[in-house]
């Protein structure tokens, strides 16, 4: 936004040039003596159209020169505001399943992968104070983003996140594990985990509920969510191999066992979600959003820009060209 530091300038700015050219209009001939060069009771001298233009745009030139200039020292500047958290929210990592099975179209006619990430997505969005993080769960775990503000990497480092990046495994214990990681020395008022998985853990060198123990025991001030995602029974799924690039398109035997996730999510102390269809994937994440209800203090930060210099430049120029013109074109004789 366009903002002066001192206003009534910019008044002067438009009305300075403004009467001149109204006094010229209107006011030059009382002061005028008019002389006939022409032959008595012939037409008198007139000089040509281009010379009456050339002097109209010199006095366009001036005038726009003493505009510029009074803009100039009207202090023009371009402010914005920003809001600004006075202190931190909440440090929250996603751990999601990458693996092909998350490709099972049985949300809404979208895959589970696809509807979780739109569900982090609007997460981040939502919560501008906090900072948040994504692991990646395949074969092994591996820490994406790592707990930030910076909202736009977040963003696309999920939506270029793939499925299969990691290979077809689900270490689920690696995942919760690299979270543990990465929280045990957080300073935030509130810490979340929230596991997004299909399957049961079937790789990676750790188990699940050993690691969530770990995570419970090294993490203070902690809420850990398991989400269970997708139906049972045949269901279809369609996916691009990231390593291959070759489509992979089927049907398989959705099944997992909660009782599972329940003892995963008890071992960290947390809460177990189910989720088989994308409304009850969307009330887990109201849950989630709902238990880190920690608020930071905010203010508005106002930023301003001196856009000045550039007026300047150009009142010298519209200023100096007019008396080269007359000087050398005109011979200083106008």
């Amino acid at each position: 936004m366009l903002n002066f530091a001192r206003p009534f300038l910019v008044l002067a700015a438009i009305s300075i040039p403004l009467i001149v050219l109204i006094l010229r209009r209107f006011f030059v001939d009382v002061f005028a003596i008019k002389l006939s060069l022409g032959p008595p009771g012939g037409a008198s001298f007139k000089p040509a159209w281009t010379q009456l233009w050339m002097q109209k745009a010199v006095l366009l030139m001036e005038l726009g020169g003493v505009f510029s200039l009074i803009f100039a020292a009207a202090g023009p500047r371009i402010v914005s505001r920003q809001l600004v958290y006075l202190d931190r929210g909440a440090d929250v990592l996603f751990v999601l399943d990458c693996s092909p099975s998350m490709a099972a179209l049985d949300m809404e006619g979208k895959s589970r992968f696809d509807a979780a990430r739109e569900l982090i997505a609007d997460f981040i969005k939502e919560r501008p104070a906090d900072a948040i993080g994504l692991v990646g769960v395949g074969d092994d775990a591996a820490l994406l983003i790592p707990p930030t503000s910076d909202r736009n990497a977040l963003l696309k480092r999920l939506e270029t996140l793939r499925l299969g990046e990691f290979g077809d495994g689900t270490a689920l214990g690696m995942g919760i594990a690299t979270a543990a990681l990465h929280l045990s020395t957080s300073r935030a008022h509130g810490k979340a985990v929230a596991l997004i998985t299909d399957g049961e853990n079937n790789s990676g060198a750790v188990h699940p509920e050993t690691a969530a123990a770990v995570l419970r025991d090294s993490v203070e001030n902690l809420n850990f969510f398991v989400f269970a995602v997708g139906s049972f029974g045949d269901v279809p799924v369609d996916y691009i191999d990231p390593k291959t690039g070759v489509r992979r398109s089927g049907t398989f035997q959705s099944r997992y066992n909660e009782n599972s996730f329940i003892r995963i999510a008890e071992a960290g102390g947390g809460l177990f979600l189910s989720a088989q269809t994308e409304d009850a994937l969307k009330s887990a994440f109201y849950t989630l959003n709902s238990n880190q209800s920690y608020v930071s203090r905010s203010a508005i930060s106002e930023r301003s820009k001196p856009v000045h210099i550039p007026y300047i430049w150009a009142g010298i120029i519209l200023l100096c060209a007019p008396y080269f013109w007359r000087k050398i074109v005109w011979g200083a004789f106008l």
